[in-house]
């Protein structure tokens, strides 16, 4: 066993010895000229490499700035082309926090111009006669409050009543004293076209319409207004009845453009409410149909022709809001008013049922027999029992 060991041991310092000496010319000893050149060489070639990579990365970084930089000029100029096709105010993302009037020709504060609206209202409510039902007025306000929440008329606080009356009209006075007729809620299919023509007269008051054709030198006649809505509408030109003599009141005599204006801003608010904008284009095929049997506003005969207003309407729709999956079409609580409006109508004296402003009712019934509900067209959908407003879905978003 020592033996074994011994030679182990002897085996191992030989190799020592003979492996030792190499380690030490490795490490001690100079390179030569060739190794020297040689890696010089390598040094070089990898130096080389370093720079190329370097430059092939910034290349390629700068042509990503530069496609971007392209990128971001092309959607900056079709942005541009874009809105050059589009109308003022087409930021629907800035309802309620931009300046629609900015340009307007109007010298009347607002102070002013909600005295002014005030006066005219006591002056509308002296020949009128106004719905009380609660079910009905609370339904209407609460409508058109969440119309104006979501329009530009924030400087303004409305005050909104029905009026009994067959004819189909909504009118909206200076300072946002609004009134709904009756007749307009009974020829509506829906809550979205009841809302569609809100929206238009809450644009209206948003634009101030009103006060600044009275800037551009045109006076308002207060004592005139029951006239006007006697006759047709504040929108109109009123006729005094007794002399057949016309009386202009041109302040609520809006200019086809304040009409188209009001339109655009119409759809713009009742969209931000969630409402589907195209009801606004079934109720004016509607009324360019005679789909209704009651008495149209001749406030309808001062605006644009109902075609030119449709494909308008439609165009403004198209380039100006997004699609959506879904809108808000009618609720329970819409036909549960048109029937209690209706079955009312119902009981009214024959002499009554005309297209007339008249002094009646002063409460609501009890809800009526769903039977007598006034029918709707076909393709509407009926509110599920739960009181869930209808909703409509856009075709253009369903899945496959």
């Amino acid at each position: 066993m020592k033996n074994k060991a011994t030679c182990f041991l002897l085996a191992l310092l030989i190799s020592v010895l003979a492996v030792g000496p190499s380690f030490a010319r490795t490490d001690d000893e100079p390179l030569t000229l060739d190794q020297k050149k040689a890696a010089a060489e390598r040094k070089k070639a990898e130096e080389k490499k370093l720079a190329e990579d370097k430059r092939t990365a910034e290349t390629a970084a700068r042509k990503v700035a530069d496609d971007k930089k392209k990128a971001e000029k092309a959607a900056a100029e079709a942005e541009k082309q874009s809105n050059k096709d589009k109308p003022a105010h087409s930021d629907i993302e800035n309802i309620g926090h931009r300046n629609i009037n900015k340009h307007s020709p109007n010298f009347t504060s607002i102070q002013n111009e909600i005295a002014l609206g005030k006066q005219a209202a006591a002056e509308v409510e002296r020949d009128v006669q106004l719905i009380t039902d609660p079910v009905i007025t609370e339904y209407v306000n609460r409508v058109g409050q969440n119309l104006v929440r979501h329009s530009d008329a924030t400087q303004f606080t409305f005050t909104i009543k029905v009026v009994d009356s067959d004819e189909v009209n909504a009118f909206a006075l200076p300072g946002g004293f609004f009134y709904v007729n009756s007749g307009l809620i009974l020829a509506a299919d829906d809550e979205a076209e009841l809302a569609g023509v809100m929206a238009h007269e809450i644009a209206h008051v948003a634009a101030r319409h009103a006060t600044e054709n009275q800037a551009k030198g045109n006076i308002l006649q207060i004592a005139l207004i029951p006239a006007i809505i006697l006759s047709g509408g504040v929108l109109g030109t009123a006729v005094q009845e007794t002399s057949q003599i016309l009386l202009p009141v041109t302040m609520f005599q809006f200019s086809q453009g304040s009409e188209k204006e009001a339109d655009f801003l119409g759809l713009q608010y009742m969209y931000a409410a969630g409402y589907d904008p195209a009801a606004t284009i079934s109720f004016f095929e509607k009324l360019q149909a005679k789909e209704s049997p009651r008495k149209v506003s001749k406030l309808f005969a001062t605006h644009p022709p109902t075609e030119e207003r449709v494909k308008l309407e439609k165009k403004n729709i198209e380039r100006v809001l997004p699609d959506r999956e879904q809108y808000v079409v009618t609720t329970s609580e819409f036909d549960k008013v048109k029937a209690r409006l209706a079955a009312q109508d119902v009981r009214k004296p024959a002499a009554e049922q005309k297209p007339s402003l008249r002094r009646g009712r002063t409460g609501g019934p009890a809800d009526p027999d769903p039977d007598s509900r006034p029918r709707t067209r076909p393709e509407d959908r009926t509110p599920e029992p739960d009181d869930r407003p209808t909703l409509k879905r856009d075709p253009g978003t369903d899945t496959q």
